[in-house]
């Protein structure tokens, strides 16, 4: 039992990005799961506030109903890269043939190719954002948010990211 507790906590320690800025984060929500993400057959992991807060932060600016909303966050790459999802040199051949789900608490899922969060392929700024105009998103559209800036309609932005599945077609 040891040695599996052992094992899990490597893989998390592994997996999480190493060398990046601490940004301030909202101490309430510093032990919370924000989502869970599974890549392939690995274990699942559970992304919270603390792991994010880790990161370095951008922003984006999109048109939502005639009016420019700026949101904050990580970039989704950031997060996905740091739990061994191959982009950059490894993002060929049958690595190529492989999607993430993204699934919201209401069970509205939207589904996005490695190549949109790759900046060899792509802006590669498909956002998860916690911020909207520099206040946490409403309970209606967070706690975090996928924003994907460069669609011509919003229906992709998915709202209260509950669950990330990282799936390979070709093995």
């Amino acid at each position: 039992m040891k040695l599996l507790l052992l094992s899990l906590l490597a893989c998390k320690l592994l997996a999480a990005p190493q060398d990046v800025p601490k940004v301030a984060s909202r101490p309430e929500m510093a032990a919370t799961v924000f989502f869970q993400v599974r890549v392939d057959e690995r274990p699942e992991v559970k992304v919270t506030a603390e792991d994010l807060a880790k990161m370095q932060r951008h922003s984006v600016t999109v048109e939502e109903h005639g009016k420019q909303v700026q949101y904050d966050g990580v970039w989704l790459h950031d997060v996905l890269a740091g739990l061994g999802v191959p982009f950059g040199a490894a993002l060929r051949g049958k690595a190529l043939a492989s999607y993430m789900l993204a699934t919201g608490r209401d069970g509205y899922a939207v589904v996005y190719t490695l190549t949109e969060m790759d900046t060899a392929f792509s802006a590669g700024d498909l956002m998860l954002a916690d911020k909207v105009n520099g206040k946490p998103l409403p309970e209606t559209q967070g706690p975090l948010r996928i924003v994907a800036p460069h669609d011509k309609k919003p229906a992709r932005s998915l709202r209260m990211l509950q669950r990330i599945d990282v799936v390979s077609l070709r093995k």
